[in-house]
């Protein structure tokens, strides 16, 4: 059975949306509250009343909130980073604290306690157990749920890597664009040899990339800038008023990004500037530090505004998409559209 079959086999299982679903969220809180309540007020009582009811009741709160201590904090801060044993002397130290609050409760409570009163010890070993209980509990809770969501991504990824790349193998080779590039590249090798030559091999690496390099999951900035490049280079052979602008800040070499990312800023900014009375601009700037990725892309508008369309290449809502699936709360996309131009900016962490 593949992956989207099963995943959509789960979803139709009411112990699947128990655990899973948002919907469900308030009554899984409550149905642990209630849980741990019978539990305790269920035990047998190792003080006289009204002390013991006190003291289950001040438990119930310290399980519960051991219980969301370890869900929300320890497993995603520590477990799901990989630090490991961060993670196990976290736990170790709320367990003994726990267990050092009832020794002391123990002992200045010994008046209030029953004849028929466990041992200290076999109490206090009672409560690290269920200390342990509750925190594999939930963690295993969040192990799952973190399964099953990555699960869900992964297959929404796969799709829509799938739609991108039936789209890419649609456009990879533009007739219009080749014939115009080798159309130009013709009457160049009468005027400039040289130029002639210059082109073709920008449009061999052009086509290369788009056939090779981007089938892979992660692609070197340095080599996607490159094709980038060649890309407006090209477009600059073929529009004698249109001009480009790369930048490149920080320590950029080494850094690897999802392919066919910025490709579509790109086109979309070439696709939307150009203007037959003026010249017209696309501005590119590429700045690594601190971790971070920041690219920003800027064109210019046609005195004739043109409307946008979200139609060819990868499209700018499937890249909006597949940044969330690739770089999940990891990545800003800001759009500043004025009258003059068109600005795109990204930040990635790296």
């Amino acid at each position: 059975m593949r992956n989207s079959e099963k995943s959509s086999v789960m979803e139709k299982d009411w112990v699947y949306k128990f655990f899973v679903s948002s919907d469900y969220r308030l009554a899984r809180h409550i149905s642990l509250i209630i849980f741990i309540t019978l539990v305790l007020f269920n035990s047998q009582p190792q003080f006289i009343e009204p002390v013991q009811s006190i003291i289950s009741s001040g438990l119930v709160l310290v399980f519960v909130l051991l219980f969301y201590l370890n869900m929300y904090w320890y497993v995603p801060r520590f477990f799901f980073t990989n630090r490991y044993f961060a993670y196990a002397l976290s736990l170790i130290s709320t367990i003994a604290i726990i267990s050092v609050i009832y020794f002391i409760s123990w002992e200045i409570l010994a008046s209030y306690r029953r004849a028929d009163a466990y041992r200290e010890a076999a109490g206090m070993l009672s409560v690290s157990f269920v200390v342990l209980v509750l925190t594999m509990a939930s963690t295993a809770i969040k192990l799952f749920q973190r399964s099953i969501l990555d699960s869900h991504r992964i297959n929404e990824l796969e799709k829509t890597t799938l739609r991108s790349e039936m789209e890419q193998l649609k456009n990879q080779i533009n007739p219009h664009f080749l014939f115009n590039m080798l159309n130009n590249a013709n009457v160049l090798t009468q005027k400039d040899p040289i130029k002639a030559s210059q082109v073709l091999m920008k449009l061999s690496d052009l086509l290369r990339y788009q056939l090779y390099d981007s089938a892979r999951s992660r692609v070197l900035l340095t080599a996607d800038i490159h094709f980038l490049e060649d890309l407006l280079s090209l477009e600059q052979i073929r529009r004698d008023n249109f001009e480009y602008l790369i930048s490149k800040q920080g320590e950029l070499s080494g850094v690897q990004i999802a392919p066919l990312l910025l490709v579509t800023f790109v086109e979309n900014a070439i696709k939307h500037n150009m203007d037959l009375e003026k010249k017209s601009f696309v501005q590119l700037y590429f700045d690594v530090s601190n971790e971070e990725l920041k690219f920003n892309c800027i064109n210019s508008k046609p005195g004739i505004p043109t409307a946008r369309k979200e139609k060819g290449g990868l499209g700018l809502a499937n890249v909006k998409r597949r940044l969330e699936l690739i770089y999940p709360g990891k990545h800003i996309l800001q759009i500043d559209d004025t009258t003059d131009t068109y600005g795109v900016s990204l930040t990635i962490s790296l």
